[in-house]
């Protein structure tokens, strides 16, 4: 999952729907890339990073991070 990505999104209010639309995927493509299922493309992931935070480090933005469940 990408955190830094995830809370860009948020602070900016751009939906996933909108983000999807923009860079050219599905809905469900994009959910399963955010979620690391399947891996961005280099393109894709230039695309995101010009709309979301242009300038900001594709290692930080990009930073995938392991949610554990606690049972």
């Amino acid at each position: 999952m990408y955190l830094e990505l995830l809370g860009e999104l948020i602070k900016k209010s751009i939906s996933k729907k909108s983000l999807a639309k923009q860079i050219g995927v599905t809905e469900k493509t994009l959910f399963n890339k955010l979620n690391g299922k399947t891996d961005f493309t280099f393109s894709e992931v230039k695309k995101i990073r010009d709309i979301v935070a242009p300038g900001e480090s594709l290692d930080k933005l990009f930073e995938k991070t392991e949610i554990k469940n606690v049972s």
